[in-house]
């Protein structure tokens, strides 16, 4: 099973579909929008045959309409997956909102998918993946190209690489 996974498109409807082309040429058949911004998946051509699982910035006014969750745990081959838009709390959650620190350090969830800092990054703390796919900007302050991630999962195997978005090149890789 592979899993795409974008985040903080901001508007940049082009990268979007760009990415999900990729996505689909390599395989996935499930595209996570981890937010910023929560509409924009409206305005893709998005493949019948994948599924899209997305949760909204927590600057939008769909983070604050108690009908859309914030927050999401899923399971895909036996793990556990928190799609969310921050590492953490935020004044903007809502009192049912989990802590992803909290189902983490329960150990709840096998991995997190967060976005917000516009950073790729894959890190492994206390035994749980956690993956930022970067932004879809064009151009970011922070000074990183647009990327976005696949996760592949093989029995109890996962592998995770991120890919800037132009070139295709690979970026980062667990394991």
């Amino acid at each position: 099973m592979r899993i795409g996974v974008v985040s903080d498109t901001h508007g940049h409807i082009e990268n979007l579909q760009r990415a999900i082309k990729a996505l689909e040429e390599l395989g996935a058949q499930v595209i996570c929008h981890l937010g910023d911004d929560y509409d924009d998946l409206k305005a893709v051509q998005f493949p019948r045959r994948m599924e899209l699982v997305q949760v909204p910035g927590v600057f939008s006014t769909y983070y604050r309409d108690p009908e859309i969750p914030n927050r999401v745990v899923r399971e895909w081959k036996g793990k556990r997956f928190l799609l969310t838009h921050t590492r953490g709390r935020h004044e903007n959650d809502l009192p049912t909102d989990p802590d992803p620190q909290e189902l983490v350090s329960r150990h709840e969830v096998d991995v997190v998918l967060y976005g917000h800092s516009h950073i790729p990054d894959l890190k492994e703390e206390e035994g749980v993946l956690w993956i930022n796919p970067g932004h879809l900007k064009d151009e970011d302050k922070k000074g990183y190209p647009p990327t976005f991630a696949l996760i592949s999962l093989e029995g109890s195997d996962l592998q995770v690489k991120v890919f800037e978005l132009y070139s295709l090149k690979e970026l980062l890789s667990y394991p």
